[in-house]
């Protein structure tokens, strides 16, 4: 019991060191020192999440929209800045919820109940590597399920997942929409993160990067731009998710789709396109 709590102390360690770090550079000391662990965790989440969002969101808008304009899109797909500040808002208003889940997840790892170890040299790298990749399959397949059902389970479409898709068409989507969800709808798509933390042997600060490389990762597939990169379900594939409602559930990768059947192309869908207007023009 003596070994464990030690153990356990790691983590609670490294997260107050954490905390530490962003905390110490963004408010006085009174008015963080003072709250408890948990409270700590959270705020840090908070602050980390915001700053993620904004300079991630920022950076990109700028490059895509004002430095390389009419390169990646015309004039004509770039988003308004009134759908820009509209999607800001929303994300805004559910930021302290999402990074709540982080901080829960923190809580439980703190307290032993999930298989996540505390140094990469408690295994070896074939085996921190080969941990990497499970986590990752589980956690896409989670997010693909998790995604088509808020679409397919009607009450959940409603009450949740629509407030994402108010975004859709391209002239609509930014950067900025990557997180503009319900709070709850946010939650249930990062849940498979949390969950893989009971079934996959992970690395406590890998989980934590991979947790908050969401939020670089939702900004990206929502900037209209097709990478076509194999097998990344990059922006092409989601734009067409935002166009049709049914087609390309993926997070990170296509093979999900390919696998259940939901995949759709976007050089077909251009193809299709052009073959449309060409019959219209006729």
């Amino acid at each position: 019991m003596t070994v464990d709590a030690a153990y356990l102390m790691q983590f609670v360690d490294e997260t107050s060191f954490y905390n530490r770090i962003i905390l110490s550079h963004l408010l006085p000391s009174n008015l963080w020192e003072p709250l408890p662990h948990f409270l700590q965790t959270w705020l840090r989440n908070y602050l980390a999440g915001t700053l993620l969002y904004f300079i991630s969101g920022f950076l990109w808008c700028f490059y895509i929209y004002y430095l390389k304009v009419n390169v990646y899109l015309p004039k004509d797909a770039i988003p308004t800045r009134k759908a820009m500040l509209l999607q800001i808002y929303v994300a805004m208003k559910a930021m302290p919820w999402y990074t709540l889940l982080p901080t829960v997840s923190e809580f439980m790892i703190e307290s032993g109940w999930t298989r996540c170890y505390s140094r990469v040299g408690e295994v070896s790298w074939i085996l921190y590597f080969v941990s990497i990749a499970v986590y990752l399959v589980f956690v896409e397949f989670g997010i693909y399920w998790m995604h088509r059902e808020l679409h397919d389970i009607k009450p959940l479409y409603k009450y949740l997942h629509a407030t994402h898709h108010i975004y859709n068409k391209q002239n609509t989507l930014s950067p900025f929409a990557g997180l503009a969800f319900h709070p709850l709808d946010g939650i249930l798509q990062a849940v498979p993160h949390v969950v893989a933390l009971f079934i996959v042997p992970i690395h406590f600060t890998t989980h934590l990067g991979l947790l908050f490389m969401e939020a670089i990762w939702t900004a990206n597939i929502h900037d209209c731009i097709h990478g076509n990169i194999w097998p990344v379900m990059g922006a092409g594939y989601h734009t067409i998710h935002h166009t049709t409602y049914k087609h390309n559930y993926g997070h990170y990768t296509i093979w999900m789709d390919w696998m259940f059947g939901s995949l759709r192309d976007p050089l077909l869908e251009e193809v299709d396109n052009n073959k449309d207007n060409f019959k219209k023009a006729e």
